[in-house]
């Protein structure tokens, strides 16, 4: 029987004398994932996930220190994007795709700017650049994100589009699906984990690496999907970077927001895997 999303085993990897969480299934090129502020290996959208791995082997993870990895979450992006590279480092992959949601958006760019010679092409979902971005994070995502648990109305205004009958639906549907393997003592809840997953922002701001203005020059294709109401990482920010980043792509999906792959995951997975097709396997 072929693994899915919902029957893969959970592995460990033993990076830096910790254990690495990791799922693995799929076959094709390789996309590693980085997960969201809160997320763990349970809370990516089992559909999204299966229809990636028709095309593509896909492997998640958790930082250290979340979920079911052993350790402490680093609070230096260079640190949490080398375990991207440490993972694949122990699956033997010597290139691959890395792909990130929200704050692994960060991660996957770091990544990216890190680790050129390895990375064939980045995916980033709902995220942002780094640097100096104009439209902040909303109050409404600080009131909703931090709370120790969510409840379904919280899941809807913090990932979809509160004001649209058919976010709200496929909210729904998502949820059910990812109910299915969700162990929620595994959730990331206290303010001390908190803290570590936010004290890079003065970073993300500085830009000291100058990453920003290094997409002027990046080889490595890009494609950012975006909602187009994204209450923590503005759809807007990219703008400034589209005329000076000339291998990045940018879609924007409608009446969405912060998970635009759980609302379309057939679209999503479409756009990405045609992105890889043709930046990336040519």
């Amino acid at each position: 029987m072929k693994n899915n999303a919902l029957t893969t085993e959970t592995q460990y990897a033993n990076i830096d004398n910790k254990q690495i969480a990791y799922r693995k299934f799929g076959n094709g090129t390789p996309l590693i994932l980085a997960n969201r502020f809160r997320g763990t290996l349970d809370t990516w959208d089992p559909l999204f996930l299966d229809l990636l791995a028709e095309k593509n082997t896909v492997i998640t993870f958790d930082y250290s220190g979340i979920g079911y990895s052993e350790g402490e979450l680093p609070v230096d992006l260079h640190q949490v994007a080398a375990e991207v590279t440490k993972i694949a480092d122990y699956l033997k992959f010597d290139k691959y795709v890395v792909g990130g949601w929200s704050y692994g958006g960060l991660i996957a760019q770091y990544a990216t700017f890190l680790y050129p010679n390895r990375v064939l092409g980045t995916v980033i979902i709902g995220s942002n650049p780094m640097g100096k971005n104009e439209a902040p994070l909303s109050p409404l995502f600080l009131e909703k994100a931090l709370q120790p648990s969510y409840t379904v109305e919280d899941i809807i205004t913090l990932f979809f589009e509160p004001s649209s009958e058919n976010s709200r639906l496929t909210a729904i549907a998502s949820l059910q699906r990812i109910a299915h393997r969700l162990d929620e003592s595994k959730v990331p809840a206290t303010p001390e984990i908190f803290q570590r997953y936010f004290a890079p922002s003065q970073q993300l701001a500085d830009d000291v690496d100058n990453f920003r203005e290094a997409y002027k020059t990046l080889q490595t294709p890009v494609l950012a999907l975006s909602g187009d109401n994204d209450i923590s990482f503005a759809v807007e920010n990219w703008f400034p970077l589209l005329k000076n980043a000339p291998t990045l792509q940018h879609i924007i999906m409608p009446n969405t927001g912060h998970a635009p792959h759980f609302q379309y995951p057939e679209l999503t997975t479409a756009y990405i895997n045609c992105f890889i097709n043709n930046s990336i396997n040519k």
